[in-house]
C-alpha cells in the first residue's frame, strides 16, 4: 500500500553511529525517496529471487530478513529497525536470497536504485556513507554467527536483548533498560536457534537471576551490567558512539 510522502524520513539512518551523516547528505537522501509505502504484519516486502530496482529504508516499525526451508520452516536471519536500510545491497545485487518481510505492520521510504546512482556518481562522502551501512549490516550477521557458535542457550538469548536494546536506544526508541520488542518465543527462539519451550525456560533464568523480565512484547532491564556480562556483550560492532556504546553496557546511566 502507498502512502503520501512525508517529512524527515531519514531521521534515524545512522541516528548516534560512529558514522554520521551531515545536514546536507540527510537533505540528498531524503530528496532520492520516491513514495512511502506501508505493510502489515506478515507481509513479504522482497522475495527471494525478485528482481528488484528499488531499495527500502524502515521508517517505522519492526522488519526481518527470512529464509525458507525445503520443509517450510522459516530461519530469521536479520532483525531491521527504523532508519536501517533492509535490502540497500539489492542496488548491487538486483536480487536477494532470502525475503525482507514485516514482523510488524511498517512503513517503508521507496529510493529507486537509479536515485542511488545519481548520489553514487556525485556525493562520494555520502556514498561511503551508505556503504558503511552495508558494511554494518554485515558485521551484525557477524555478530549473529558468533551468537550461534560460541554461546550457550541463556547467553545467546541475554546477548540478543542487549542488542536490541542498543540499537533501539541509538533511535530513541529504548530509555536504556526498558522496549518494546514485538516479538513472539517462536521469534526468538528461531533467532537464537533454540526450541520454544527452551526460550521460556530461559526467560525465566534471566529473571530469577534478577536480570531482566520479558512480558507482552516488553522488555524490562533490571541490571544491564548484569545481562551484558550474562550474554559476553560488547557493542563494537553496532559502530555507536562512545555515550551510547558505554551506556548500552550499564557504564553510564545518563539519558540521551
Amino acid at each position: 500500500m502507498i502512502c503520501p510522502h512525508q517529512t524527515m524520513l531519514t531521521k534515524n539512518v545512522l541516528q548516534n553511529r560512529s558514522h554520521v551523516l551531515s545536514a546536507l547528505e540527510r537533505s540528498i537522501l531524503e530528496g532520492a525517496i520516491a513514495e512511502t509505502r506501508t505493510y502489515a504484519a506478515g507481509e513479504v516486502a522482497v522475495h527471494q529471487g525478485m528482481v528488484v530496482n528499488i531499495s527500502l529504508l524502515l521508517v517505522a516499525g519492526f522488519m526481518t530478513r527470512h529464509i525458507d526451508a525445503p520443509d517450510g520452516r522459516r530461519h530469521l536471519v536479520g532483525i531491521h529497525l527504523p532508519g536501517d536500510f533492509v535490502d540497500l545491497h539489492a542496488y548491487a545485487l538486483k536480487k536477494l536470497d532470502h525475503d525482507v518481510g514485516a514482523l510488524t505492520d511498517v512503513t517503508v521510504a521507496v529510493i529507486p536504485h537509479t536515485a542511488l546512482e545519481r548520489i553514487q556518481a556525485v556525493h562520494d562522502h555520502l556514498t561511503r556513507q551508505l556503504w558503511f551501512l552495508t558494511l554494518l549490516d554485515a558485521a551484525i550477521h557477524r555478530q549473529w554467527i558468533y551468537r550461534l557458535s560460541g554461546l550457550n542457550a541463556l547467553e545467546r538469548v541475554a546477548h540478543l536483548l542487549c542488542e536490541m536494546n542498543a540499537r533501539l536506544l541509538a533511535i530513541g526508541l529504548s530509555d536504556g533498560n526498558s522496549f518494546s520488542l514485538p516479538m513472539t518465543q517462536v521469534d526468538i527462539g528461531e533467532v537464537c536457534s533454540i526450541t520454544n519451550v527452551h526460550v521460556n525456560r530461559v526467560v525465566r533464568q534471566l529473571r530469577e537471576m534478577g536480570l531482566c523480565t520479558i512480558k507482552a512484547a516488553q522488555v524490562e532491564i533490571h541490571d544491564l551490567k548484569g545481562l551484558a556480562a550474562a550474554g559476553q556483550f560488547d557493542p563494537h560492532y553496532l559502530y555507536l558512539n562512545e555515550q551510547i556504546a558505554q551506556r548500552v553496557t550499564g557504564r553510564i546511566p545518563e539519558t540521551l
